[in-house]
Formats: C-alpha cells, sequence, structure tokens
C-alpha cells in the first residue's frame, strides 16, 4: 500500500525534484538554442544581401523557419526534465493554460498563433512587399507575434500576425525576385491610340530597370476621364520598384508628347502610379 501511494504521489508531482532536474542541461539547451537563432538572425540575412538576389529571399526566409524548429525542438527537449509528464498532469496543465489564456493572454496567443500558421503557410516572409490593414511595405523579419514591414517612407510597422485572422494579405511578389510595377496616364481622346501605346512600350523596354524575362504590358481603356493607359512591366530587383515606376512616368510623359497625344488635366489624385 506504501508503495501504491507513493508512486501516486509522484505521478500527481507536476515538477521534477530539485534534485533531478539537471540544471546545466537546461541552460546549455536553452544556450545553445539562443545561439543557433541569433546566428540566423545575422548570418542568413547578411549573406542575402551579399549574394544572389535570386537566393536573397530564400535566405531571409529561412529565419523564421529555423527559430520555429529550435524552439519547438528546445521545448520538447527541456519539458520533460523539469515536468513530470503524466496522463493526469498533462490534463492540470492544459487545464491550468486554457483559463490563462482565456482570461489574460488571449490576444497574445492568438497572435502567436496565427504567426505558426503564417510560417507553415506562408502568406509573407522577410523580403516579401505586402499590404496589410491599409500598410505597404517590404517585410523585414517575421517574428513570433508580429512581422516588422519597412514602409517606402521608411516608417517601420510592426502587424500583429492575428491580422491574418480578419484581414486580407496582398503580398505583391510572393517569394518571387520582382513584381509588377504599374504607371498610369490619362490622355484626351483624339490621338493616335496604336502609335502611343508602342512608345509606352519602348519606354519600358529601354529603361535600365528592366527584367527582361518578364513581359512589358500596356493596356488603355476609355474613361469619362480620357483614354487611361497603364504601362506595366517588371524591375530586375524590386527594391527598384519606386525608381522604375518613376522612370517610365518620366520618360513616358516625354513619349506621350513625341506621339503628339496631350495628357488630361485633373485632379492630382486621378494620375496615380503604384506598384502592383
Amino acid at each position: 500500500m506504501a508503495v501504491a501511494e507513493q508512486g501516486q504521489q509522484k505521478a500527481a508531482r507536476l515538477i521534477n525534484d530539485l534534485q533531478e532536474i539537471s540544471f546545466t542541461k537546461v541552460g546549455l539547451i536553452l544556450l545553445g538554442t539562443w545561439v543557433v537563432i541569433l546566428l540566423a538572425r545575422k548570418l542568413l540575412p547578411y549573406l542575402a544581401e551579399r549574394g544572389p538576389s535570386q537566393l536573397r529571399l530564400y535566405l531571409l526566409g529561412g529565419v523564421p523557419i529555423i527559430r520555429l524548429v529550435m524552439l519547438v525542438v528546445a521545448i520538447a527537449w527541456v519539458t520533460p526534465i523539469v515536468f513530470n509528464i503524466t496522463l493526469q498532469n498533462f490534463l492540470v496543465i492544459a487545464g491550468a493554460l486554457g483559463l490563462a489564456i482565456g482570461f489574460a493572454f488571449k490576444d497574445y496567443v492568438s497572435s502567436l498563433i496565427a504567426g505558426i500558421v503564417a510560417i507553415v503557410e506562408r502568406p509573407y516572409r522577410p523580403g516579401d512587399w505586402v499590404r496589410i490593414d491599409g500598410d505597404y511595405g517590404e517585410v523585414r523579419s517575421v517574428g513570433m507575434r508580429s512581422i516588422e514591414i519597412c514602409t517606402p517612407t521608411d516608417d517601420i510597422v510592426h502587424v500583429p500576425h492575428a491580422k491574418i485572422w480578419q484581414n486580407n494579405i496582398a503580398n505583391s511578389n510572393d517569394g518571387a525576385h520582382t513584381l509588377m510595377c504599374v504607371a498610369s496616364f490619362y490622355l484626351q481622346p483624339d490621338h493616335d491610340a496604336a502609335r502611343v501605346r508602342v512608345a509606352l512600350r519602348d519606354v519600358a523596354l529601354s529603361s535600365a530597370y528592366l527584367e527582361y524575362d518578364k513581359p512589358v504590358v500596356v493596356m488603355l481603356a476609355d474613361t469619362p476621364l480620357g483614354t487611361h493607359y497603364k504601362l506595366k512591366a517588371y524591375p530586375f530587383d524590386m527594391r527598384d520598384q519606386f525608381h522604375f515606376i518613376s522612370d517610365m512616368t518620366v520618360r513616358g510623359k516625354q513619349a506621350i508628347a513625341g506621339a503628339g497625344a496631350v495628357e488630361v488635366l485633373a485632379a492630382p489624385s486621378v494620375f496615380s502610379t503604384s506598384a502592383a
């Protein structure tokens, strides 16, 4: 009977006896995990900035994956060292965590879970250009709770992963090394559309920023404001997207004038250039 009671008491303990816990081993596991994550955060971005542009996104995308794998391995390794894992104890811990999460950490844990989902499903990864809830910019880092976006005006925006539960995620390149850029022009209807279309296409084809392996498209449609031209092309490096759009816009205006067409004078908001 005494042996059975001792066994029950031991099974009911949540934490192992201090004498049974190897704090040195736990410390080495945590230190090793921290060192590997730190090296990944420092080394991979360093190599990404200095290596071929085609490999940049793959190297940056490896940072959150390595961090998640290392954290899972560390938790799985440390837990049996510190805690007495039994079915009874698991139910007790799960119940306590459920109450804590439900009352105090619901939003935080929601972002953590969404972060794991984001790392697996990859709606965004470091180096991608995304638009989330009105913010557009480059994903600089993907943390466990949030992502860090650098906007074209160099603002740093931290977006919780929980946004993926409520908002659409617009990813302009989705892991590719380039993305589509669009320059818009509104012209008075009385002009030679074929001539203007060829002239605008030549503008993109002669740009120093162009990615030649991608198509160049000129689309037009009649609108109440005039004939709307969209010059769509891809830069060689997506970090040059705004230089590329500006280059196409400046030289496109010159090409339009050379083709004998006249731009419509309208509100400034009409003449918008954007990266798609």
